[in-house]
């Protein structure tokens, strides 16, 4: 049976609503489970402390919501909105934004529970930074939720722009690859910067003089962590501003996807990887602060060699949009 555009767009917009919210509840979910699980454990060891606790869990969990919360207003928006057909790359593009959202909030999601479940336990062991404690995790959790709202961005861009003037060949690869560029490489940075955002919580905790110098490594991690996603970004940007001339052929729309394809799985490893080196910074500065110069200067070595296979990605994804 014949469809018209119209019909394929809310095909699209309902199958990529569907991914928004499925996918995206997934993060949080992770993240929340891990919190409770932390202040379990952190009631176990001193059960006086339990409100307090139960408290500082509440808030982690409900930071940790937001990624999802992000996935359900777009996906929301592609149920009900009368979202115009004017090409059959508007498929493209409503189909895009779902996925774009979905996996851009799963890194966010579980990034948050990190901080969130460190703070819980480091309440129990000082009780008396328990203000200080509840700062640092909303800092933390906070910049956790950044590659979801790069995500977002690009999900509203691909629902509410205007593209009845590209061409469909390849222009369906472009947007495709944006969605997924954006979506994807938003997993690792944010999975990342919840590795090191636990990290803070725990040194502050086990060293509470640490405070300020921990605060601002961790920041500073989490901002190098955040590079994957920004590549990512970018990449989507161009593959959804650039203009393409019509083709007959799929190479075209196939490399424009793989761009995407690349930029987003190529941003996962080295989000995580990041994260995980600069733990390794906040944890022992805690411990050692005389040698803050030393373990921040290999830190950021190695935070910078983890970035470079992001930055292979973004080569060969660059080629694959203005050379092949």
């Amino acid at each position: 049976m014949e469809q018209d555009i119209q019909t394929w767009v809310k095909l699209a917009a309902y199958t990529g609503g569907g991914l928004s919210i499925g996918f995206g509840a997934i993060g949080a979910a992770i993240g929340e489970g891990y919190t409770a699980a932390q202040a379990n454990a952190a009631v176990s060891r001193n059960p006086a402390l339990a409100g307090d606790v139960f408290k500082s869990m509440l808030v982690g969990q409900a930071i940790a919501e937001s990624a999802s919360i992000f996935s359900l207003v777009v996906a929301m928006i592609l149920l009900f909105s009368n979202i115009p057909a004017g090409s059959y790359v508007t498929v493209a593009a409503v189909f895009a934004a779902g996925l774009a959202m979905g996996f851009g909030a799963i890194g966010s999601g579980v990034g948050a529970g990190f901080p969130a479940g460190a703070a819980c336990t480091g309440l129990v062991r000082q009780p008396s930074m328990s203000a200080k404690l509840t700062t640092n995790m909303l800092i933390g959790s906070a910049v956790c939720q950044t590659p979801s709202i790069f995500a977002l961005v690009i999900s509203f861009i691909l629902i509410f722009s205007d593209f009845a003037t590209h061409p469909l060949w390849p222009a369906w690869g472009a947007i495709l690859g944006a969605g997924l560029a954006s979506g994807l490489s938003a997993i690792g940075s944010g999975i990342g910067g919840g590795i090191v955002a636990g990290a803070s919580s725990e040194g502050i905790a086990r060293q509470p003089t640490s405070v300020s110098p921990v605060t601002n490594i961790m920041l500073l991690g989490q901002a190098i962590a955040q590079t994957p996603a920004i590549l990512g970004l970018l990449v989507a940007f161009i593959l959804i501003f650039k203009e393409f001339g019509a083709t007959e052929t799929i190479a075209p729309a196939m490399a424009l996807l793989g761009s995407g394809l690349c930029m987003g799985i190529g941003g996962i490893g080295p989000g995580i990887g990041e994260g995980i080196a600069s733990s390794g910074g906040v944890k022992w500065i805690a411990r050692n602060e005389k040698e803050i110069g030393t373990l921040t200067r290999t830190m950021l070595v190695g935070m910078a060699v983890a970035e470079s296979t992001a930055i292979y990605a973004m080569v060969i994804s660059l080629v694959l949009i203005f050379v092949v």
